[in-house]
């Protein structure tokens, strides 16, 4: 009988070995992304380094992939930061992000002493300078900047727009009291900018945009407080293919024309070309991974709507309820039938809003079959929740025909690990 099968391993056996829902990441479609980075932007414009943006999807295994192929890694909370500790990653090569890091995080930023700390907030670059000079040492920083651009995407997650909890906005006023000050602080060492202006992005226009509007700013606060900007970030947000409506484009189309205005316009404003990073995550790690289920009941509505449901749902993936995210799948035991049966794909939890996808074709579904659903390697496994007391899903990884647990599932007593009974 025909199965659906993902980088050679067959989709049936792993959920009959590990369970469902059950993430299932390829390894080696990963590292194939990895070495793209590497080769048609690291390698192709030296001094330049891409970081993987660890939100994506983050275990000890990732870690070690991502560090073994040479990238960056950015990560946004403490709990990130202390993965990528205790994985051994090159602490030189990670990236401190996020709007509101805690003095604890801070602490550990430096006493691990992190690549670079991206400082979002005046109150943040105040707090990082105290701690910095009582370690007698001075933070390597980067100014987050909100460039002011539509990214025309989800508005949960576009981030460069004016009204953003995220970076500084570029009027004067607070190029002064933030950049201004950061230049005379005894414990700061100011780098460059960051930017980023969205997710699931299939053009490359705002990304320029931002890029124009950043290099200006280089230009201003050379003459005004001499500052000669050594780095830029300018993001990641480069879309994959979820579903027929997407169009995604290969990594050169975004660094390419990107590298082409930054030399451009630092040629045209008497600026010293910068080191240049990236930051994609999602273009990592997405299409690497699907979730199986197992189908469950089904619910004919007479003239309204079939339901079918699994046994997993918001909690393993948030994202449908979250951005209305839209989601391919198939009968993994019966790939090949025609899909020809309209259903709704349900999840078990006590939500109406709980639909993975809604009105989708398969293949006959029954009780009992095994579903997989496409393009589930990020924001699931880490965005995954306990609602309901349900136990987040085992994580396995396969590699050209071979697999490996790298995420156990939860059980029931896990669910009760942290609670103190009075």
């Amino acid at each position: 009988m025909a199965q659906l099968e993902f980088d050679g391993c067959k989709t049936l056996e792993l959920a009959r070995e590990y369970g469902t829902p059950l993430y299932v990441v390829s390894e080696a479609m990963i590292r194939q992304r990895l070495q793209t980075l590497n080769r048609d932007f690291m390698k192709k414009y030296p001094g330049s380094l891409a970081l993987f943006a660890s939100k994506a999807l983050l275990t000890l295994d990732i870690c070690k992939i991502v560090a073994s192929e040479g990238l960056g890694l950015d990560v946004v909370t403490g709990g990130e930061l202390y993965t990528a500790i205790k994985a051994g990653f090159p602490m030189e090569r990670v990236y401190f992000h996020g709007n509101n890091k805690s003095e604890e995080e801070l602490i550990m930023a430096l006493d691990h002493r992190v690549g670079r700390i991206v400082v979002d907030n005046q109150y943040e670059l105040e707090l990082l300078n105290e701690l910095a000079i009582q370690r007698g040492m001075r933070a390597p920083i980067m100014f987050r900047i909100t460039p002011g651009v539509d990214s025309h995407t989800h508005k949960h997650i576009t981030t460069g727009q004016i009204d953003s909890k995220f970076g500084m906005p570029l009027h004067t006023e607070s190029k002064q009291v933030f950049m201004g000050a950061a230049m005379t602080m005894e414990g700061i060492d100011c780098w460059g900018f960051h930017f980023h202006v969205g997710s699931q992005l299939h053009t490359n226009e705002s990304h320029r945009k931002a890029t124009e509007i950043l290099l200006n700013l280089v230009k201003e606060v050379k003459q005004d407080y001499g500052f000669e900007t050594r780095e830029l970030n300018l993001g990641g947000g480069y879309g994959v293919r979820y579903n027929e409506n997407d169009d995604p484009k290969p990594l050169h189309y975004f660094t390419d024309a990107l590298m082409a205005d930054v030399e451009k316009l630092c040629g045209n404003l008497g600026l010293q070309m910068p080191k240049i990073v990236i930051e994609p995550g999602r273009w990592v790690v997405a299409e690497a991974g699907i979730t199986l289920y197992t189908l469950g009941a089904k619910k004919v509505i007479p003239g309204v709507r079939t339901y079918i449901s699994v046994d997993g749902g918001m909690p393993d993936n948030p994202r449908p309820s979250l951005y209305d995210a839209r989601y391919e799948a198939v009968v993994a035991n019966r790939p090949d039938d025609p899909a020809n049966e309209l259903v709704t794909i349900a999840g078990k939890c006590c939500e109406t809003g709980d639909i993975l996808i809604k009105d989708i074709s398969l293949q006959a579904p029954k009780p009992g079959d095994i579903l997989a659903v496409y393009t589930t390697g990020a924001y699931n496994h880490s965005m995954a929740s306990n609602y309901n007391r349900l136990p987040r899903p085992a994580m396995v990884l396969v590699n050209k025909g071979t697999h490996r647990l790298s995420v156990r599932r939860e059980t029931y007593e896990d669910l009760l690990a942290r609670e103190v009974l009075g």
